[in-house]
């Protein structure tokens, strides 16, 4: 990431402009740029002002006499005091800002851990600890007047029972789990020991390639062997059915060794398959140990994989706004279910309470006039490959596909070592710009923060989070994101404090994301900012999409489901 072309630094807060794409008209900057709607009676210079009263006697209309009495003369006037001028009034934005507090977030957050304390450890779909935190969820948006509903479905989830890599000649060698390999997810089973086969590799310049991707790669392959395939051009789901329709007994996918900001090409593969067990067994392992393995003369390994899918049932929390139009709808979601291996309260515990604390405050409150409804969705099985916001999405018949305004997405909020990430909704900074309405739902974020004095950097729409399935459907998307497994740069460290060469979240998919794991800093301030956009978008008029008949344009394919690489 190529900060100094593309942080938006706190210099911009001296003056906020907001450049509004040709699809939201300019009632939408002003609203945008004024913070939100006005307070009611707050307005500078509304001062008292002879005779406004509420006709009650003493209370700023004469009082009468009793009917039987003549009234008392009246006092002479004494030289009124001259008008005050009224306080400035707080936009509505400053006023749910001031109502989100820390405190509310950070018990929600304890409520996330209780339940995983309290359930395995975890708070993964289909576990006992999801349904704990759905039903504190629901409590909580029932106490602040909301009617949350639950949405069912059911998927083929991964398992995976054992997995072995070793080296059996030369030189005998067990690899690691989790640093040597890893089993790519929707990987079938198979116990092969065969000799090893590169199949159109590259180790040299920038390593372009197409290793696997094309039947011809495998011409002259011997039926049996272990295919050992490097990261490039396709999918990883295409190389693998390739290399069992050449016969393969196995598969290995090396990382690349080039270079693509934002993304590591060097270190570990952390991949999927797709959605089907293949045919074949499949592991991801790191350049290195690619580069090793090719070079290796009588190379023989043995691929271990005990796989299988079960249908697993959960659910999408869900909860409206009884004010608003319910044909321009704003979608708020984040994803409620953690990994396996741990509680998940930074992944994503912090997005959840960020927008359950947000649909609290305006619930509770009730003032704010709401042009839109928002519908604040909590996501299950998100880390199984965005599988309940997915399913949410292919719900919608063209009639609710029109009538969603926006997708605003809150995914890791809270890191430890965090940088405040935009979704880049413009494209200017990694080329790839999300649907129709999206570049101003990043002006909003950025605005914001150049507002209240603080730094903001663009990152890219790769299909990590539950965005995507809005994006692929035409839907503008935006939303914050503070960092995981990617290593902060000393750029970053400089503008954005905390650690270079340190991951942004340690504890990221791991047993150590527990409620210790949060910066209470990022925290307050991804929160405030998520509920200045909430706002900002249920009370604007502006038409997002580029009005009515527009065209939902199809984006380019990602390289992510989840937090899984595709390719």
């Amino acid at each position: 990431m190529k900060l100094s072309r593309s942080v938006r630094g706190a210099a911009l807060a001296a003056s906020i402009v907001l450049t509004v794409s040709a699809a939201a008209p300019a009632a939408f900057a002003a609203e945008v740029n004024s913070g939100g709607k006005a307070g009611q009676g707050t307005q500078q210079g509304q001062g008292n002002q002879q005779g406004q009263g509420n006709g009650k006697p003493g209370q700023g209309q004469p009082g009468n006499g009793k009917p039987d009495k003549p009234g008392k003369p009246d006092k002479p006037d004494k030289p009124g005091k001259p008008d005050k001028p009224g306080k400035p009034g707080k936009s509505d934005s400053e006023k749910l800002r001031d109502k989100v507090t820390l405190k509310g977030l950070l018990g929600h957050l304890d409520a996330f851990q209780a339940a995983a304390d309290a359930n395995n450890g975890n708070r993964a779909a289909g576990t006992p600890g999801y349904e704990a935190s759905a039903r504190y969820v629901e409590s909580q948006l029932r106490k602040a007047g909301y009617q949350p509903f639950r949405q069912a479905f059911t998927y083929e989830q991964f398992v995976l029972n054992s997995d072995a890599l070793e080296q059996v000649s030369p030189n005998p060698a067990a690899y690691t789990a989790g640093t040597d390999y890893l089993t790519m997810s929707y990987s079938g089973s198979g116990d092969v020991t065969a000799a090893v086969t590169a199949v159109d590799i590259n180790l040299t310049g920038t390593r372009a390639n197409s290793s696997g991707c094309e039947a011809a790669d495998f011409a002259g392959f011997t039926p049996g062997n272990i295919a050992l395939l490097q990261r490039g051009t396709c999918a990883f789901g295409d190389k693998v059915a390739n290399a069992a329709a050449a016969g393969a007994s196995g598969a290995i996918i090396f990382n690349q060794g080039n270079e693509v900001p934002g993304d590591d090409r060097t270190g570990l593969i952390n991949g999927t398959l797709g959605s089907e067990l293949s045919a074949i067994p499949a592991v991801g392992t790191t350049f290195a140990l690619g580069e090793t393995l090719a070079g290796t003369p009588g190379l023989t390994l043995r691929l271990s994989v005990d796989s299988a899918i079960k249908a697993t049932e959960t659910f999408n929390v869900i909860a409206d706004t009884p004010k608003g139009d319910p044909t321009r709808q704003v979608v708020v979601g984040a994803h409620l279910d953690s990994v396996a291996e741990g509680p998940g309260i930074n992944d994503n515990g912090s997005g959840s309470a960020a927008i359950l604390e947000t649909a609290i405050q305006l619930g509770k409150t009730g003032k704010f006039k709401l042009e839109n409804q928002v519908r604040f969705a909590f996501w299950g099985a998100e880390e199984d490959g965005l599988v309940g916001s997915t399913h949410y999405v292919s719900q919608l018949d063209e009639t609710g596909l029109q009538n969603t305004l926006a997708n605003l997405n809150f995914d890791m909020v809270g890191s430890p070592n965090f940088v405040r990430f935009v979704y880049d909704g413009d494209g200017d900074a990694f080329g790839t710009a999300g649907p129709t309405g999206s570049a101003a739902i990043e002006e909003v974020f950025e605005s914001y923060f150049a507002s209240v004095g603080l730094a903001s950097a663009p990152t890219e729409f790769s299909g990590r989070s539950d965005y995507q399935a809005f994006i692929n459907n035409g839907i503008p998307a935006g939303g914050l994101f503070t960092g995981a497994e990617g290593i902060k740069t000393a750029e970053e460290a400089a503008i954005f404090g905390g650690t270079a060469g340190t991951a942004y979240d340690p504890c990221y998919h791991s047993v150590c994301d527990t409620r210790s794991n949060i910066s209470n800093k990022a925290m307050d301030e991804m929160s405030d900012a998520a509920a200045h956009a909430v706002l900002t978008f249920a009370q604007t008029e502006a038409d997002l999409r580029g009005g009515a008949g527009a065209a939902r344009t199809a984006p380019a394919q990602p390289d992510y489901l989840g937090h899984e690489a595709l390719r």
